[in-house]
């Protein structure tokens, strides 16, 4: 096998590596469930009737 084609074919594998490991990524964090918006410590506003 020449050098060109182990070169080319080592590049196209990582490549399709990275691309999976991205994918997996992304996967993993719209597989996690949402966290609420809610704040921990809310402060009242001085003078406001509510």
């Amino acid at each position: 096998m020449s050098r060109l084609l182990a070169a080319t074919l080592t590049v196209a594998l990582a490549a399709a590596l990275a691309v999976g490991a991205a994918l997996g990524v992304v996967a993993l964090l719209e597989a996690r469930p949402d966290q609420p918006n809610t704040p921990m410590i809310t402060y009242e506003q001085a003078g406001r009737e509510g």
